[in-house]
């Protein structure tokens, strides 16, 4: 061998390993995460012929927490592969069939306000199952579980669970079992979507930058589910919370909210204005609380149409007058009651103050004593429940990036109430709805009535919002 090709030699063998070690590096700083395709393979099997020793497992066998589960990428900046990660846990065959199996169960067996003991038994042994932590009771029979690192930030999702004393009406293979109750306002498809969201967040807990909070909620009928729950801890370093509700009014899997005010603060009272018993013959001798209770109800109806501003919607309704029984005889005292609704405290509380005076000083004028009494030891009292704006523009933000824009919807404000307000008044929170209407199942009837059913297709779909809201919040603020 000529002394030029010697020397060349002697420097190959010299500069080799670094030449293979750089381009190993190369290689590895332009494949995609995740990425095993087979002419990545095909190149880290040439640089290992060149050079056993070169430090493949890098690269070949990358493992990282954003690579692991399936995951296309740590997610930290959503894209539409997170989206399809999230439907796709979310619309696996055996998971839709366990997550209506999870709903079904739960309907066929209703439990009243704070009487939820099976409920939440069946949703800890999925806790259980999926070795999510949680503590239990609070509110008697209520949870919080939770998902993530343990540490700050701390995102919470809330179910509720209570059924209602209806009895259903809707024949199918999963009726109420228990007569007189009934899932007819879909909180049993509000706990199984929270369930099914806990699973997808365990599949995907490595990817979480905080930790979720999983509230399964007793007694939102009843009106102090929320406020017990509060009192016992579920709020404890949550910054945020979001709930949804099922809605009649929009298509399936349709998703609607709105900034501000959603829905109304709720009051009710009851009044007793006293007079004296007399005959209905001479009238004279009595003091008529009849009289008095009916100029009472006329003027409390003044207080929206003639106090209130016209924008500033509101509402006053007597439903309730009860006097005496005897058509001979004056009584001594007449029952009414009724609600009183707002958008904004203020208001609220104007009505509650105006309701007040208004009866008290009615009767007066006709001689009778009056008493009112608005139930707050009872509870039943809800402010309004008002999103806020920028957990709003999150929750827009989530489901059109995960449904598409034609599946969000602006929703205008609604007179009715819900004690997910006590939550919205401690922390920054968002409401929303999802719709189950299904003209060709009969899902078109409101809450509360004893037809009420729901689209099953929405399970999956509402827990993949769920969840996907919580992880993105957490991967924005974490």
């Amino acid at each position: 061998m000529n002394p030029l090709k010697q020397s060349a030699l002697v420097l190959s063998l010299i500069f080799a390993p670094f030449l293979v070690n750089n381009l190993l590096v190369f290689v590895n700083s332009i494949s995609p995460p995740c990425s095993s395709s087979s002419s990545d393979t095909a190149v880290f099997d040439a640089i290992a012929s060149i050079n056993p020793k070169a430090p493949l497992n890098a690269g070949k066998n990358r493992t990282s927490a954003s690579c692991s589960h399936g995951s296309p990428t740590s997610c930290h900046v959503w894209d539409v592969a997170c989206s399809e990660a999230v439907l796709g846990l979310a619309r696996k065959p055996e998971n839709v069939e366990w997550i209506k199996g999870l709903r079904r169960k739960i309907h066929e067996n209703p439990e009243l306000a704070f009487e939820e003991y099976e409920t939440s038994k069946l949703i800890r042994t999925e806790l259980n199952r999926m070795e999510i932590e949680y503590r239990y009771p609070l509110a008697k029979t209520g949870i919080r579980a939770w998902i993530g690192t343990g540490g700050p930030p701390f995102v919470a999702i809330r179910a509720d669970m209570d059924a209602l004393p209806i009895q259903e009406g809707v024949e199918w293979e999963h009726k109420s079992k228990v007569p007189g109750k009934m899932h007819a306002c879909g909180h049993d498809a509000h706990v199984a979507m929270l369930v099914g969201a806990a699973k997808i967040l365990k599949d995907r807990e490595h990817l979480l930058k905080g930790t979720v909070i999983l509230l399964f909620q007793p007694a939102e009928e009843a009106g102090n589910g929320a406020k017990r729950m509060i009192g016992d801890g579920a709020l404890e370093n949550v910054e945020a919370i979001f709930a949804v509700h099922v809605s009649h009014e929009h298509p399936t899997a349709t998703i609607g909210s709105r900034t501000g005010p959603l829905l109304a603060g709720c009051g009710f009272f009851r009044a007793v204005i006293s007079g004296r018993k007399g005959l209905a013959s001479n009238p004279h001798h009595s003091v008529d609380p009849i009289l008095a209770a009916s100029a009472t109800v006329i003027s409390l109806q003044g207080i929206v149409s003639r106090e209130s501003n016209p924008l500033d919607s509101q509402v006053v309704s007597v439903t309730s007058f009860n006097g005496g029984n005897n058509l001979n005889m004056i009584p001594d005292t007449v029952v009414i009651g009724g609600t009183f609704r707002a958008f904004s405290n203020a208001s609220f509380y104007n009505l509650l103050q105006r309701i007040q005076e208004v009866v008290v000083e009615q009767a007066s004028v006709f001689r009778c004593s009056a008493t009112v009494d608005f139930f707050e030891n009872d509870s039943t009292i809800y402010p309004p429940t008002v999103n806020d704006d920028i957990m709003y523009e999150h929750v827009k933000k989530v489901a059109t990036d995960l449904l598409g824009p034609q599946n969000f919807r602006v929703v205008p404000p609604m007179m009715g109430a819900e004690d997910f307000s006590f939550y919205t008044e401690i922390v920054p929170a968002a409401f929303y709805y999802i719709g189950v209407r299904n003209e060709t199942l009969g899902s078109i009837h409101t809450g509360h009535s004893p037809y009420f059913m729901i689209d099953e297709d929405v399970l999956p779909i509402g827990a993949a919002v769920h969840a996907s809201i919580a992880e993105r919040y957490l991967n924005e603020r974490g």
